[in-house]
Formats: structure tokens, sequence, C-alpha cells
């Protein structure tokens, strides 16, 4: 990787920092650290992976951003963790850190009235590792491409329905994490084979220490002892949810170029299934959609919980 902008220099000690990799995700930059800087995020480390629409240039000009740039293979680079990987053990160390995708809005029990920080003190004062939130595919009502996200725009004004229910849970036995699948992605593109739908369990937020490192995305962890972000007696932990604003006008062009550059997951899979239905312009929404509100409608349907915290 080659540093584009070097500004860690400036990470104070008690920041909460984000990574992420991405690829021509000009578009839905300026709100994504929009909503990250409200919630309390003090810096950003991106890796731009041969991006050609502007995004490398726009991230280079914003005073909380490092930039890093690499034309190499997403998919040799263990589908950019192993870069990821770097950069958690050289500047996050000590940090609470939020390891996300630029299409992904981070939701957590008050966080519509707290700061990230409250979440991380307390999780601190009760020497929790790390924190779950499962990902929550987000979608219009309607074809995807039926009304063109504009710059800046709130993406979930316009995919602001999710599935309330439709999820499969299982228990990892060899890394301990939990395994979700089902939602929207698995009744409209997996519904032959719904085991083979994407995963949409995720530990983002990490105190990160050296000896930490993702092995799967952001799915599960070493030691395997972060997995273990659930209760097994039958109570229930503090979690949160990702909300996901991939089901807009971006997917179409973005999944030509996926498929083209073959460097995702399982040969493209999830890409070449979206490609089999979204020229179809599908409508994602049904009958048992619900609309979303708040945190608090996530916890009262089982997606997320505060556990004890109060």
């Amino acid at each position: 990787m080659a540093v584009v902008a070097d500004r860690t220099g400036q990470i104070g000690g008690d920041d909460i920092l984000v990574f992420a990799t991405l690829r021509n995700e000009r578009v839905r930059l300026p709100y994504f650290l929009r909503y990250y800087r409200n919630m309390g995020i003090r810096h950003f480390l991106f890796v731009d992976n041969g991006s050609d629409d502007g995004s490398r240039d726009y991230l280079a000009d914003q005073e909380d951003c490092s930039v890093w740039v690499t034309n190499a293979s997403y998919k040799v680079a263990n589908f950019g963790m192993d870069w990821l990987n770097w950069l958690l053990r050289k500047y996050g160390t000590g940090h609470w850190t939020l390891t996300i995708d630029p299409d992904e809005f981070f939701v957590y029990p008050f966080s519509d009235t707290r700061p990230i920080n409250a979440l991380t003190d307390w999780l601190d004062t009760y020497d929790i590792r790390s924190f779950p939130a499962m990902l929550l595919d987000m979608y219009p009502k309607g074809p995807i491409d039926a009304v063109p996200y504009v710059e800046g725009q709130n993406p979930f004004e316009h995919a602001c329905w999710f599935d309330a229910g439709n999820y499969m849970i299982s228990r990892n036995q060899k890394m301990h994490n939990l395994w979700i699948q089902g939602g929207p992605r698995t009744r409209m593109f997996f519904a032959d084979d719904p085991l083979a739908a994407p995963s949409l369990n995720k530990i983002p937020l990490v105190k990160w220490q050296r000896g930490f490192v993702y092995t799967s995305s952001t799915h599960m962890l070493l030691p395997r002892g972060l997995n273990h972000t659930y209760d097994t007696g039958g109570g229930e932990m503090v979690s949160g949810c990702l909300m996901h604003a991939k089901f807009l006008s971006p997917l179409t062009a973005k999944v030509e170029e996926e498929l083209d550059r073959a460097q995702h997951y399982a040969g493209s899979r999830e890409y070449r299934a979206y490609a089999q239905t979204v020229g179809k312009q599908p409508d994602l929404w049904c009958k048992w959609s619900e609309k979303y509100i708040n945190w608090r409608q996530l916890e009262i349907l089982g997606l997320m919980s505060k556990g004890n915290w109060a």
C-alpha cells in the first residue's frame, strides 16, 4: 500500500477510529462521513483499492481522514482484510475500532441520544472487548433504481424498509461466533439455496490489541474469545445493527463492475446472484416488510439488545 494522506499523528489517545476499504464509492462518502462524525468518530483510515471515480482525492482532502491506496488484488488480500488488519495493528492498538464498509451504518442502543464513546465507556467498565452488530439489509418500496440516489442524501430516506423476521441463526463450532443468514437477500437472490446466502453476523466494534486479527471480513476474529458476543445461558447481551444501504440505484453499475473484476468471495457468487435479478427491476418489498423507525423498534423485534445497559 502507498500512503496518499497520513494524518494519523492527529489521533488522540481516546479517539474511536473507523477503518474501511473501498472502491468507487464517491457518491456515498459525504453522508457516510457526516453520519459517523455526528456519532463521535474522530478519525477515519481508508484503503482505496484503485478507485477511478474521485473517491481517493475526496478523502485525501478531508482533515480527519488518512488514506492509503493499492491496486493489488482484493481477493488475494483476503478480500481486503489483510490491508485492514495491518492498519488495525499499527494504528488501532489501544483504541476502540469500528471496521465497516461505506454502505454500513452502525446503530446501537441509545444511538439517537448518546455518542459512541458512551457505549465504549460502558463496555470498558465491564471489560467487554468486542461488540456485535447484525447486518440489516435496507431496501426501498419499488424497484431499486426507481429513485436515483443523490450524493449527500440520507440513504434511509428511500431505503427505509427491512425484514423483521426470516433469519436463521447457528453457532460456528470452530470459531465460536454466531452465523446469521436470511432477510431480503436470501428470499430474493438465494431462495433456491438459502445456505449460500451472505452471512449477516458481524463484530465491527473492537477494543483492538496486538495479536487480534479478523479472519473472515468482520464476521469473526482471533482470539476466538472475541467472538463470544452472546449469552449461552438464556439472557441477552448488548448488541447493535449495521443498517446496510446496498440496495440503492448505484447497485446496478456496481454489479457490472464487480462481475468484471471477479474479486469477491466464492467466485463473486453474491454478485452473480444479483446480476440474474437486478436487471429485472425487482421489488424487495413484501407484505411483511417493516418501515424503520428507530433502534427501539429493532430491540422490540429482537434484532438488537441493550442488555443491562440502561
